[in-house]
């Protein structure tokens, strides 16, 4: 294997051939101007997709699937959930595909005008008990194109902040990608605590749950502008050819670094495998098992959400001094733990519940901040682009697609125990995979 293949989680990206260092350029965009892009654009998707999974609990069952108990429909609204996540991968390479006919803005374009239409689409579904299974096709419709928008909406910005952060502070440039989680599960679990709280049971099922899709829709056309006033500018598009960071041949990456996609994909399955099991799955257990009252929950919630945009800097901090390696290492290990004493916090009533999700954030936060920061420099430039896209996609559907389905269907049968168990196995994943990283990294230095 040669060291241009191998994996490189702390080992500065080769940097492309015959092309001048865009940090060198007079005219290049600084790492800020683009981290204003990546935080922009992923808070919109991150808030569509907090919208959907709240709704998943607190809506979904009642309004789509009426016929079944509280606790199967929730399991059908989580299966639907998963749909994105599935078809994302396609929605990436259907995008790439578009970008090399017609260009990047198109692309995009057509990627954020599809995800605006299937969010308004949701908005406007009529109920099961006015359309029947048309309202469920409908619903699994719109999902599915939610996923493949997502998927197509890939502009490489966070890339290209990888590559142009400064060499010292590349893990506190890789956390601002990620802080529009929590700023958009914020923001979701806020709107629907406030409507909730609000209005009426008949009023909010009825009628007031349409509100957050349609503020959904109106978060992305802002996004859509602020992102193609970044992609389309001669300066990015100069900065994005000169690290390759374009769409290349999916067959070509399988062979030559397929294997890159499945380390990064595995190194960060602890985080998540966290994700929805402190965001959506908590949430359905309440509704479910506990005599919290939803609105206290969702309180509790948005505070664990600014908990953990309190931690993702931190998370760059010690990333920058330790290594991302060892970081996402130790918060795996934090994780696993985190894991066991699971079912004692769940199972405590209000404050154990309360006591897991703000722990729970907090690791959150930390993990999450470095989940993608080490992906780019695992590909050659020309691979670049679609193989942190692939990783991306493949990560979610393999840590996080399926994570409150799983979650609240063993816990249900099993018990809280199976709930440990699911999360401490992604746990365990990501500290083999680094074992195996580092493995290989050792060999090609051999």
């Amino acid at each position: 294997m040669t060291s241009a293949a191998a994996p490189a989680y702390n080992r500065a990206p080769p940097s492309a051939p015959h092309a001048a260092d865009p940090r060198q350029d007079a005219a290049s965009v600084a790492p800020a101007d683009i981290a204003v892009g990546v935080v922009i654009g992923r808070a919109s998707e991150y808030f569509d997709f907090f919208v959907y999974g709240i709704a998943s609990v607190l809506v979904f069952p009642a309004v789509f699937f009426p016929f079944a108990d509280r606790l199967q429909g929730t399991l059908y609204a989580f299966a639907v959930f998963a749909l994105a996540f599935v078809v994302r991968p396609v929605g990436t390479l259907a995008g790439m595909a578009l970008q090399r006919r017609f260009g990047r803005g198109t692309k995009l374009t057509a990627a954020l005008f599809l995800l605006g239409s299937s969010t308004v689409g949701i908005a406007l579904l009529p109920s099961f008990a006015t359309a029947g299974q048309w309202a469920i096709a409908l619903l699994v419709a719109f999902r599915i194109g939610q996923g493949l928008a997502t998927g197509g909406s890939w502009d490489g910005l966070p890339s290209l902040l990888a590559l142009n952060a400064p060499e010292h502070k590349r893990g506190w440039y890789a956390m601002l990608g990620q802080l529009g989680a929590p700023l958009g599960f914020a923001v979701a679990c806020g709107l629907f605590a406030y409507l909730w709280g609000s209005l009426a049971t008949e009023d909010f099922l009825s009628w007031g749950w349409r509100y957050p899709f349609f503020a959904a829709f109106a978060i992305n056309v802002v996004a859509l502008f602020a992102r193609l006033r970044l992609v389309v500018t001669h300066e990015y598009e100069r900065q994005l050819e000169a690290h390759e960071l374009e769409p290349c041949d999916v067959g070509e990456l399988a062979r030559q670094q397929g294997h890159n996609v499945v380390i990064g994909a595995f190194a960060a399955l602890a985080s998540y495998a966290l994700f929805h099991i402190v965001t959506v799955f908590p949430l359905s257990w309440v509704a479910l098992h506990s005599e919290q009252a939803i609105g206290q929950f969702l309180s509790v919630q948005l505070l664990g959400a600014v908990l953990a945009a309190l931690a993702m800097p931190i998370s760059g901090r010690l990333a920058d001094r330790f290594g991302r390696r060892h970081t996402l290492g130790s918060l795996a290990v934090a994780i696993g733990v985190f894991s066991v004493v699971t079912p004692w916090l769940l199972g405590g009533g209000p404050t154990g519940e309360n006591a897991f999700i703000l722990i729970g954030f907090v690791l959150l936060g930390l993990s999450y901040g470095q989940a993608a920061g080490s992906v780019t420099a695992n590909f050659l430039p020309h691979f670049r682009y679609t193989g942190a896209a692939l990783t991306a996609d493949l990560a979610w559907l393999i840590g996080a697609a399926f994570a409150p389905l799983v979650a609240l269907g063993l816990s249900a049968r099993f018990g809280l125990g199976a709930v440990s168990l699911y999360l401490l196995s992604g746990a365990v994943a990501t500290l083999l995979t680094l074992r195996v990283n580092r493995a290989l990294s050792a060999a090609v230095r051999d």
